[in-house]
């Protein structure tokens, strides 16, 4: 019987029990601020080694947890046998790390394992001499990710002397036995000699410019941090062209505000002898109203909410492949005494970002976005379902009746903007055209909070800016479709032809 494995686990088990008693005891005294400048140094390589030691038995487990789990074992692979979908996810559920250590352990685990064949033949590492070095302890997962991360991709396109020509000397420059006996270089050191090498090694004219920029090509998401998800890559001319139209035809308005040359974006409203609609008539204008100002986002933040509108048409395009037989949507999930309350907070289905309870409540009415309302003990109360997003048929009569994002001063097409329910679903309000208005993704987004107020007035929208726009709080009919304006202007031409002009309607 062979008594190694029992071994090297009771010797590593002697090693946790004996380093967790001397950790405990240094960190529960502070001993480490006691330290002289020498010592603390000392300390801190000496820990430093520690974690490399660990850190080569970290990769070679996830190494082996990998081969085990890999793809044409079926069913026998050893993340199915344990309940997980794949190796990252079983490495995450026995050691606690984040998704994005346990797929980085599996990347330097597979640049740096030994293998066999299947007649028993043992393969060497794709990398010997980072192994090695990272079973001596020379170097750390950051120096071994630095090597291989710019030297793995260009493997199959370089002189293979010369590939294992640049490891090997970029492994003596990281453990300090380079041949120049200059000291051992920082992980971020040993990364830039890897692109100098990679230039050498791949330098350009070997792939055309084409097959260059297809390989470079990608789109990046970093992690949540104060709510915020950063993103950043490159694309290729054709795509970038594209998104770059697509911006294009959000961010120019089909009609230039000529009562306010210098914006060229704002609306402004004159005096009229129309009522406010609070009799139930168009209500289209009222006097003395003040400007209103021109947007004030920044350009960056109109391209992300071009973006984010992009998605969400995506999300309800026919042409869009499903998930499980269903579009995809993101679920956002809300306990129902948050889901009115002011502070109240949802989380998204899958990461562990939150939205204020003010986006959950909107999100009944978008489609690629559904939400899921649960009690204090987690039951689900209520899960929005299809019939509270507006229909094909619905969304074009809407888009004819309206034209446009109803927000005075967005030119929004109503084609790519979401569909509103004026009365809250919640609170009773049909899925019906007499109920729907087009909103813009950021104008539905912050519907709650801008101070805008929509209301239906015989199956007409009418709009209420915020007190600090117009003091008035006068109620006047939302901008509409290019033929609405255009039988308002016949009518106002039949009546000059009649008697003098009195007014000047709105001007948008």
């Amino acid at each position: 019987m062979n008594t190694a494995p029992t071994q090297l686990l009771e010797t590593l088990a002697g090693l946790d029990t004996a380093l967790g008693a001397t950790a405990h005891d240094t960190l529960s005294a502070d001993l480490v601020r006691g330290l002289s400048d020498t010592e603390l140094l000392d300390l801190t390589r000496l820990t430093e080694a520690l974690g490399r030691r660990v850190d080569a038995l970290r990769i070679s487990t996830a190494a082996e947890v990998d081969h085990r789990s890999r793809t044409e074992l079926g069913e026998e692979r050893l993340s199915a046998r344990s309940g997980c979908s794949s190796a990252a996810d079983l490495i995450c559920r026995v050691t606690g790390v984040a998704s994005a250590t346990a797929r980085a352990r599996i990347r330097q685990g597979r640049a740096v394992a030994v293998r066999t064949t299947l007649t028993g033949e043992p393969v060497p590492a794709l990398f010997p001499t980072v192994r090695e070095a990272l079973i001596d302890g020379g170097i750390g997962v950051d120096s071994v990710t630095a090597i291989t991360a710019v030297l793995n991709p260009i493997a199959d396109r370089v002189d293979p002397a010369q590939w294992s020509a640049a490891e090997y000397e970029l492994t003596a420059a990281a453990t300090g036995n380079g041949p120049d006996g200059a000291p051992a270089c920082t992980a971020d050191q040993t990364r830039i000699q890897a692109k100098v090498w990679e230039l050498v090694l791949d330098p350009d004219g070997v792939l055309t410019d084409d097959e260059r920029a297809a390989r470079k090509r990608g789109i990046f998401l970093g992690r949540e941090h104060e709510n915020i998800v950063p993103i950043h890559g490159g694309l290729l001319p054709e795509v970038a062209a594209q998104f770059i139209k697509l911006v294009d035809a959000h961010l120019n308005p089909r009609v230039q505000d000529r009562t306010t040359p210098e914006t060229g974006t704002g609306v402004s409203f004159h005096q009229t002898d129309e009522t406010d609609g609070s009799d139930g008539s168009d209500g289209s204008d009222a006097p003395n109203v003040p400007e209103i100002p021109a947007d004030t986002r920044t350009r960056a933040q109109k391209l992300h909410d071009v973006f984010a509108t992009i998605l969400g048409v995506a999300a309800r395009s026919a042409q869009t492949p499903t998930l499980g037989g269903l579009p995809p949507t993101v679920l956002i999930t809300i306990p129902a005494d948050e889901l009115h309350h002011e502070h109240g907070v949802g989380f998204i289905e899958g990461t562990d970002c939150t939205v204020p309870a003010f986006v959950a409540r909107q999100a009944a009415c978008c489609g690629g976005i559904q939400r899921m309302i649960i009690d204090t003990d987690g039951r689900i109360i209520q899960l929005g379902s299809p019939n509270r997003t507006f229909t094909g048929q619905q969304r074009r009569a809407i888009i004819a009746r309206d034209g446009t994002c109803i927000i005075p001063g967005c030119h929004m097409p109503a084609t790519w903007c979401e569909i509103h329910h004026v009365t809250p679903h919640a609170e009773g309000g049909p899925t019906h055209v007499d109920n729907g208005v087009p909103l813009c993704w950021w104008h539905h987004r912050t519907i709650e909070t801008s101070g805008w107020q929509i209301r239906m007035v015989n199956g007409l929208p009418q709009i209420r800016a915020p007190h600090n726009l117009d003091p008035t709080g006068t109620w006047r009919a939302a901008q509409r479709s290019l033929h609405h304006a255009r039988n308002t202007l016949r009518r106002r031409v039949g009546s000059r032809t009649r008697a003098p002009a009195t007014e000047t309607v709105r001007r948008t």
